[in-house]
């Protein structure tokens, strides 16, 4: 019984949204991932509506459109920071709670891990409006298990110190600009790489289309050469009478053509084709 009392089971709180209102104090595990995709800037934002509201929902002399403006411009500097210098951004979403564990949380989820990790390791030595920069791994990937459901249906009665994430959106306009022009680069990332397999065909096509025209070359002047030699042999030779009749003598057996000399000339001649036909060949199928 001694040995169970010792074990502490996980904080569900934690894996869920990354953060828990005991904090250090929980007497559940907060398992912290060594790594992930998603990082967490702790209390980096600051809502002016938030910092002079109390639990009861009552506001500060802001409006909501320069709320939102203000909002929108510290989303995007953020974003595009992210972007820029740490790699493609997934997702990003901004915590609009009060409760000391969640107020201002920012999270950023990245395509890829090892830019979550290079941006942990950066961001922890620069600082944001005058104060130090926090930033962690977070468990949290799937944002919808962490999310307050009735928040996002306008009805959950806990306000601001709900321990469930409150995100606060941005405007329509701001996400179009910062996720169409990431979806922008995806189309034409695919679409090079569209043009350079298309260009690579179409070498592969024009190259065979060549070694093939070589070849019904080849083959129409190998016919030719050997037309030509059947037509010496047939004139090229002496021609003897002997008891009447005529005999030609083979123009290879004659003395005046020589010795081997339709073989030397027809051998030539495809030598030199043969070499022609390989060596382009070889140049038009490398590249390929």
């Amino acid at each position: 019984m001694g040995h169970r009392s010792l074990l502490r089971v996980n904080c569900s709180f934690y894996f869920k949204i990354g953060a828990c209102r005991h904090g250090d104090r929980c007497s559940r595990l907060h398992n912290k991932p060594t790594f992930s995709q998603t990082i967490a800037l702790l209390n980096i934002y600051r809502n002016p509506q938030n910092s002079s509201q109390s639990a009861d929902g009552l506001r500060c002399a802001v409006s909501d459109v320069e709320m939102q403006e203000h909002y929108d411009e510290f989303f995007e500097e953020v974003f595009t920071e992210m972007e820029e210098k740490y790699g493609e951004v997934e997702e990003m979403n901004v915590c609009d709670n009060l409760g000391d564990h969640l107020v201002g949380n920012v999270y950023v989820k990245f395509r890829r891990e090892e830019d979550a990790e290079k941006a942990v390791k950066d961001l922890n030595n620069r600082w944001f409006n005058g104060q130090p920069i926090h930033a962690e791994l977070s468990p949290v990937t799937d944002f919808r298990e962490a999310c307050c459901r009735q928040y996002e249906m306008g009805e959950c009665t806990r306000g601001g110190f709900c321990n469930f994430m409150h995100l606060k959106p941005i405007s329509r306009e701001l996400r179009r600009e910062l996720y169409g022009r990431r979806r922008k680069k995806h189309r034409s990332r695919s679409r090079s790489r569209e043009r350079r397999s298309r260009s690579r065909d179409r070498g592969r096509g024009v190259g065979v289309v060549v070694v093939l025209v070589l070849v019904v070359v080849v083959a129409v002047a190998a016919a030719l050469a050997e037309e030509g030699a059947e037509a010496e042999t047939g004139t090229g030779g002496g021609q003897e009478i002997e008891r009447g009749r005529v005999v030609s003598e083979p123009a290879f057996l004659s003395r005046e053509g020589g010795t081997g000399s339709v073989f030397g000339s027809l051998g030539g001649f495809h030598c030199n084709f043969l070499f022609l036909f390989f060596f382009l060949t070889g140049l038009l199928i490398k590249p390929l």
